[in-house]
C-alpha cells in the first residue's frame, strides 16, 4: 500500500468511526450535574447526585425518554462544586462547552451556589433544574441579576415567609418556614416565657432567615432578644460564641431558633450547653438537616433539635418514575450507602422527573422549546407536585421533624413530629421540653 492510500485509508476509518460515534450520540442526551460532594455543602450534594442518579436509572430502564418518536437514553455528567460559589460558573461553562451537556441539574443547595450557573445556563440558552432552598434570597438574586435567569427553574424549594399567591394551590399554611414553625410554637412555645434567641451565619441564606423569622416571631407576640441590633448574626468563622450566650441567658431565653451551617452551629450549641444555657426548644434551619451534622456535637446534644422537612420516605402521592415511591427511593440510598436518609436525595431525583416531563412535552431537545415547556410544568413528583409561578419557583410541602433516639446503629434519626399535610403524616410526638 502506498502513502496515500494508507492516509486515505486512516482517513476513512476514523470518519467511520466518528459517524458510529455520532449515530450513538443521536441516541444519548448528556445532562450536566452540578453540585457539592466535598466541603461544607457536601451533605446536600452527596444525596443530590444519588437522587439524579436514581432518576436516569429509572428512566433508561423504560428505554429512555421520548423525544418526538423516538427514545433517548439520558447520560448524567457530574461534577464537585467543592462547597465554593465562585467555581459554580467556570464548572457550568465547562460541561456546556466541552462535555457538551444539553441540560443541567442538581438537588438542594444554599442559593449563593446558583447564581453562577445560572448566568452561564442563560448565556448559553441551556434549562437548568435544581432546588435552590430558600425562596427570599435565591428571587433577590434571581431579580438583580441582568439576565434575570430565564433559563434555571426552582423546584421542591419553600420560602421562609412569603406566601404563595393568592389562588395558588399551595396558599395554605405548611408551604413556608414559618407557618410551620408557628404552629409548632403554637403547640410548645406557648409554654415558655416566650423570650426567643435568633442564631444566623452570615452567609445570604443566614441573613435573610435572620430579618424574616426575627420579624414574623415578633409578630407572633416572641420577644427576640437582642433583634434591634443582630444579636446571633455572626460571621461564618465565629469560634467564641460566650458574648451572645452570655446575653441570651441574662435575658432569659428558653428558645433557640435560626439558620446556619452544621459545623458553625455545633460550635455554638456545644458552648452554650456548657455555659448552662439548656432552651426549652431549639429550632435550627439547615444545621439539623442531615445525620452527619447531627451525629457530630456528640453525646445526647441531638435529642429533640428541630429543623423544617422538605423530603422524607413517608411522603405520600408523591410518585417516582417505574413504581419508585419516597419509601422505596431511601430503601435503595440505605443499601448503597449503608447511611441514614437524607433528604437531598428526594430533590435530585424531581429535578430529573421535571426534566424528562418536560422534554417529552417539547418532543424535542431544542433548549427554547423545552425551556418553553418548563414554564408550563404541573407535574406530581417524587418531591410532590411541581407547578412554577412567575419566578420560575415551585413550592414544596414542609413538615417540621424532631431527632430522636432509637435502638438503630445510626443512633439519632429525624422524624416528622408535626404537618398540616394529609399526604404527610406525623410519624413521631414532640420532643418538650428539651432537657
Amino acid at each position: 500500500m502506498n502513502k496515500a492510500s494508507a492516509i486515505t485509508t486512516a482517513l476513512t476509518a476514523l470518519l467511520t468511526l466518528n459517524l458510529a460515534c455520532d449515530k450513538s450520540s443521536d441516541k444519548e442526551i448528556r445532562v450536566g450535574f452540578i453540585q457539592a460532594q466535598t466541603g461544607p455543602y457536601a451533605p446536600f450534594g452527596e444525596g443530590g447526585l444519588f437522587g439524579a442518579e436514581a432518576a436516569i436509572e429509572d428512566i433508561n430502564k423504560q428505554g429512555g425518554v421520548m423525544v418526538g418518536n423516538t427514545r433517548m437514553l439520558l447520560k448524567l455528567v457530574a461534577v464537585d462544586d467543592e462547597s465554593d460559589p465562585a467555581k459554580t460558573a467556570s464548572l457550568a461553562e465547562k460541561l456546556i462547552s466541552s462535555e457538551k451537556v444539553r441540560f443541567i441539574v442538581s438537588g438542594d443547595e444554599p442559593p449563593v451556589m446558583h447564581g453562577g450557573v445560572s448566568q452561564v445556563t442563560d448565556q448559553h440558552k441551556v434549562p437548568y433544574i435544581t432546588s435552590v432552598g430558600i425562596y427570599e434570597p435565591w428571587v433577590t438574586q434571581r431579580l438583580e441579576s441582568p439576565t434575570k435567569w430565564q433559563f434555571t427553574w426552582a423546584t421542591g424549594s419553600f420560602a421562609v415567609s412569603t406566601p404563595a399567591e393568592r389562588g395558588d394551590f399551595r396558599a395554605v399554611p405548611g408551604y413556608t418556614v414559618m407557618d410551620t414553625f408557628a404552629k409548632m410554637l403554637e403547640i410548645c412555645g406557648t409554654q415558655t416565657n416566650r423570650k426567643l434567641g435568633l442564631l444566623a451565619s452570615d452567609d445570604p441564606d443566614g441573613k435573610e432567615s435572620y430579618s424574616s423569622m426575627g420579624a414574623a416571631l415578633q409578630n407572633l407576640g416572641y420577644t427576640v432578644v437582642g433583634f434591634d441590633r443582630q444579636l446571633g448574626l455572626l460571621p461564618m468563622g465565629t469560634s467564641d460564641f460566650s458574648p451572645v450566650i452570655q446575653a441570651w441567658k441574662e435575658a432569659g431565653v428558653e428558645i433557640l431558633m435560626g439558620n446556619c451551617p452544621g459545623p458553625f452551629f455545633a460550635k455554638a450549641w456545644q458552648q452554650a450547653q456548657a455555659q448552662g444555657l439548656k432552651p426549652k426548644m431549639a429550632t435550627i434551619s439547615r444545621a439539623a438537616l442531615f445525620h452527619s451534622d447531627i451525629a457530630a456535637l456528640g453525646g445526647e446534644l441531638p435529642l429533640g433539635l428541630g429543623t423544617e422537612v422538605w423530603w422524607d420516605p413517608s411522603l405520600k402521592n408523591a410518585p417516582g418514575i417505574n413504581g419508585t415511591t419516597p419509601q422505596s427511593l431511601a430503601e435503595r440510598w440505605s443499601k448503597a450507602k449503608s447511611k441514614p436518609v437524607s433528604p437531598s436525595i428526594g430533590t435530585g431525583y424531581a429535578s430529573v422527573q421535571v426534566l424528562a416531563d418536560a422534554i417529552q412535552r417539547a418532543g424535542s431537545l431544542e433548549p427554547e422549546k423545552v425551556n418553553a415547556a418548563l414554564g408550563k410544568t404541573d407535574l406530581p413528583t417524587i418531591r410532590h407536585r411541581v407547578k412554577f409561578d412567575e419566578d420560575h419557583f415551585s413550592r414544596g410541602p414542609i413538615a417540621f421533624g424532631q431527632w430522636m433516639k432509637t435502638d438503630k446503629p445510626q443512633k439519632w434519626e429525624l422524624k416528622v413530629v408535626f404537618s398540616n399535610h394529609e399526604f404527610w403524616p406525623a410519624n413521631g410526638s414532640p420532643v418538650f421540653p428539651l432537657k
